[in-house]
């Protein structure tokens, strides 16, 4: 079994954790938690947006469609994200472009690509896209939330020193700042590879679950949704404004080629600033979700779609 266990510490806290990246092996072939809880973390999406799909008058069968497509969309999408900005490496090492375990995903392109195969087959299944989108954001934050504790195993996607009380150190965190010290003191920031950092992926996960709570508990139960999109473009706002300070911190973020401007933070930025001008825009529309007055009819419309589907299904064979 591969032996990566490491010890990683809160000083400030007086905690400390032994991590392994490896859950278990089978064979030869080593289980990482990273995917176990990637895995987590999508299906209690697919649960919650299942759970949750009549309210937007969507059939869940044809919504579960819709996200497995979308997945294998986000999959590539994150995966294309990550070799285009860091082409100077791939474009010498073809061969290493779909070697995935070695990590290299990135969550934007995993966003763009999930979005674009999702109204895709959103077209191909007959559902709805917008209330499509504003349903399956709670998920989205639900996997984000989840899957961030994957880095705490790996030990990666930490920020800057700080001496706040919750700062994390790790020896693998010493090697790595160790390493990159020259090179991120020349974009501005000030590293002692010996000093406690901040726990980055902690940050992200807990705005994945307020964002998370506030969309299932004010937008959606409350009643605070008034057209198809918003909750959505609330999710944009919320997740790029949190992303944009989180990613300021980060100290192996991805940078536009010749700049030392951070990619992910300039893209969250803009599309939060986007997601926020819009939603003012737009604060004085009339209440028509689809999930309001239209729900009862959507609901039936979709459940007559499904039954035709299935008696055609059934005839066929």
């Amino acid at each position: 079994m591969e032996q990566t266990a490491n010890t990683v510490s809160f000083p400030g806290l007086g905690l400390d954790f032994e991590v392994n990246r490896v859950a278990f092996s089978i064979g030869d072939l080593p289980v990482y938690w990273y995917g176990i809880l990637i895995a987590l973390g999508f299906i209690l999406a697919i649960l919650y947006v299942s759970r949750r799909a009549r309210e937007f008058g969507v059939d869940a069968d044809r919504m579960l469609d819709v996200i497995l497509g979308g997945a294998i969309g986000g999959i590539v999408g994150a995966r294309a994200y990550y070799v285009i900005l860091q082409w100077d490496y791939y474009g010498q090492n073809l061969s290493q472009i779909f070697n995935t375990r070695s990590g290299g995903m990135a969550i934007y392109g995993g966003l763009i690509g999930g979005v674009l195969i999702g109204l895709l087959m959103c077209k191909i299944r007959r559902v709805k896209f917008m209330p499509a989108l504003d349903l399956v954001v709670g998920g989205f934050l639900i996997g984000q939330g989840i899957g961030r504790w994957g880095n705490f195993v790996n030990i990666e996607a930490f920020g800057a020193n700080t001496s706040l009380p919750w700062g994390m150190s790790s020896s693998v965190i010493t090697d790595y700042l160790t390493q990159h010290e020259a090179e991120l003191e020349a974009i501005g920031m000030d590293i002692d590879p010996n000093m406690p950092v901040h726990p980055t992926f902690l940050y992200e996960s807990l705005w994945n679950l307020v964002g998370f709570i506030i969309i299932d508990r004010w937008w959606l139960r409350k009643g605070h949704r008034k057209y198809d999109g918003q909750v959505f473009l609330f999710y944009v706002f919320w997740y790029g404004a949190g992303r944009s300070w989180i990613e300021g911190l980060r100290t192996d973020s991805l940078y536009i080629p010749g700049t030392n401007i951070r990619t992910s933070q300039l893209v969250a930025a803009l599309s939060a600033l986007t997601a926020l001008v819009i939603l003012l825009i737009n604060i004085k529309r009339p209440h028509k979700p689809t999930c309001a007055a239209a729900l009862s009819a959507a609901a039936q419309e979709a459940e007559a779609a499904a039954e035709t589907e299935k008696t055609e299904e059934k005839n066929d064979g």
